[in-house]
């Protein structure tokens, strides 16, 4: 069953922001369990339906682009909804200094092309967003990358089973980086299985 943000989704603006606050709240509960940092610059932010939901709210809100606005925001966000066995994350290679930032990236070309999940005697390799290069003719990442990990079913079972363990990694030559999943993130991931 395909999930997506429509046009009936969206709220007025203005019924937005008397909500917007407790919307808010919810969200960093929801994000607590879908945020993964790797190494010492990259984070993972694991999108669902309620993730990109609250992204178009907060573009149309900030932006105030009105209609025309919209149907641009769920073009956008929708491509980052998981659909069936899937799950769609946002890499971010957050460097706050814009030396280091610059010189970090410069090394990381092809990065996106990179990125795994490892459980259950099964290696998932990510495919990332094809709207646009990410990394430079030159050999330069984005600090912003958008990864897909598709699933079978039996490899969506054994990643929702508890007694799984599963890792999250980079094998960049030169970011190198795993981690382990928390119970509690492998759980709230599983659960955008349909």
């Amino acid at each position: 069953m395909a999930k997506e943000i429509t046009r009936a989704d969206i709220l007025d603006m203005a019924e937005y922001g008397k909500v917007r606050a407790e919307k808010r709240r919810a969200l960093v509960q929801l994000k607590r369990n879908r945020r993964v940092p790797l190494g010492p610059h990259a984070t993972f932010y694991f999108e669902n339906y309620e993730t990109m939901w609250q992204q178009v709210h907060e573009m149309l809100f900030i932006e105030r682009g009105g209609e025309e606005q919209i149907l641009d925001e769920l073009s956008a966000y929708n491509p980052l909804i998981p659909q069936g066995r899937e799950l769609v994350a946002t890499l971010m290679f957050e460097i706050d200094n814009p030396v280091v930032r610059k010189n970090v990236l410069s090394t990381l070309g092809g990065v996106e092309e990179t990125v795994f999940l490892r459980f259950g005697g099964e290696e998932i390799v990510a495919t990332s967003e094809e709207d646009v290069d990410r990394t430079t003719a030159d050999g330069k990442a984005s600090s912003v990358q958008f990864v897909h990990f598709h699933f079978t079913d039996a490899q969506a079972a054994k990643f929702a089973d508890p007694k799984t363990e599963a890792v999250l990694g980079i094998k960049h030559p030169n970011y190198s980086h795993m981690t382990v999943l928390s119970d509690d993130v492998q759980a709230a991931l599983a659960k955008d299985f349909d």
